[in-house]
């Protein structure tokens, strides 16, 4: 099998030193062994995810940890909001739908971000309104959520803020506690540099509130039974053991480098893509004022097919991006610049960018896209 570059939006690579952690003998989960790795990751997690609040690890992707959030919170009949801005955005509403939550659902064009104040005419016009809905990163857009300015429109009412991070976490800010985030919903295999299977999700005592009151069934995500052994340093049911063993490496390079250059390291190859793009007359399609340091999508070119070209990158050359979903199918591709990484691999994706947008007949001046990047990176 060839070597394959991934640069998208998840899963993400996997650094060296996370993939031999995850070839450790396996032990038993009732054990003071696991237990001393299980202590040592929610704790990391908290500092990822800026919380004093709980942080439970529950074996399943990012939704399972946003199925938890809308069936521990919510009984039938409830009101919640939710943002569709994007595919991710419309999976809240699907899961309101799945668990008979009444969503009032705020339409975003797709490459822009929700207003905050349009969730604060909501909340003000109905004091029934439970929960609200947002993405940190709309992976299929690009975009990245104001969650500051939601944050202190929802701390003033009696509904709670829930926010999925699944690939936003570690990549752009999200202070949960700082910013009044009372559910963050996020997984392994995006900014956590791990393969795919870890859910994770914080819970703030005003969200306890509400769980205690939910009336929707639930059984293997039960956030109660989660607390409940937590507290006890165990988990309700059989956890992915050598995942979460693997999580403690990967908690630790990220605390080696620290979060806030992790945010700038981000921001660097984020800016470095953009301008790549820029460079060689490719326009982006998210609107300037809220563009997310772990994606940047870029329109395709007239002329080239799109689904074509993400499959050559990927089948051809062994660089994987993600093309566009439901209507921009074909007509975006993007460029993930999350987790590990690093300035060599954002320049071999934008020289494959190159290298098949000439094959395929669109005319630019040869690597004027690296060299911009190069310029931006300083490499």
């Amino acid at each position: 099998m060839k070597d394959n570059l991934l640069l998208s939006p998840g899963p993400t690579k996997v650094p060296r030193e996370v993939y031999d952690s995850l070839g450790s003998p396996i032990i038993h989960h009732r054990t003071p062994q696991f237990q001393n790795y299980l202590k040592e990751a929610m704790e990391g997690l908290k500092e990822i995810f800026q919380t004093k609040n709980d942080v439970f690890i529950m074996a399943s992707s990012g939704t399972g940890a946003m199925e938890a959030a809308v069936c521990n919170l919510l009984s039938p009949g409830d009101k919640a909001i939710t943002v569709e801005g994007g595919k991710f955005g419309e999976r809240w509403t699907e899961l309101c739908k799945a668990y008979q939550v009444e969503a009032s659902v705020i339409q975003v064009t797709w490459g822009t971000a929700v207003q905050p104040q349009q969730i604060k005419e909501i909340l003000d016009a109905d004091k029934d309104i439970k929960a609200v809905f947002v993405t940190l990163c709309e992976t299929s857009t690009g975009v990245k959520t104001d969650i500051q300015a939601i944050g202190e429109i929802v701390k003033q009412t009696n509904a709670v803020l829930v926010v999925d991070a699944v690939s936003g976490l570690g990549v752009d800010d999200l202070q949960a506690d700082n910013w009044h985030v009372d559910i963050v919903c996020s997984a392994s295999h995006k900014g956590l540099m791990l393969p795919p299977g870890l859910g994770f999700i914080s819970v703030s005592p005003k969200a306890f509130g509400l769980i205690e009151q939910s009336k929707n069934p639930k059984y293997y995500f039960d956030l109660k039974k989660a607390k409940k052994t937590a507290d006890k340093t165990d988990t309700p049911f059989t956890p992915a053991i050598a995942l979460v063993i693997a999580l403690t490496k990967s908690l630790e390079i990220i605390k080696k480098r620290g979060l806030e250059n992790s945010f700038n390291h981000f921001a660097k190859l984020a800016q470095a893509a953009r301008e790549s793009a820029e460079a060689l007359g490719l326009t982006l399609f998210t609107d300037p004022s809220c563009r997310s340091n772990a994606v940047t999508a870029i329109n395709v070119p007239e002329g080239i097919d799109g689904g074509k070209f993400v499959k050559t990158m990927r089948d051809t050359y062994g660089v994987t991006m993600a093309g566009g979903q439901a209507s921009l199918k074909g007509k975006i591709f993007r460029i993930a610049h999350m987790g590990c990484i690093n300035e060599q691999d954002l320049i071999a994706g934008i020289s494959c960018i190159e290298t098949v947008l000439k094959e395929m007949g669109y005319d630019f001046e040869a690597d004027k896209g690296v060299k911009a990047a190069q310029v931006a990176l300083q490499v």
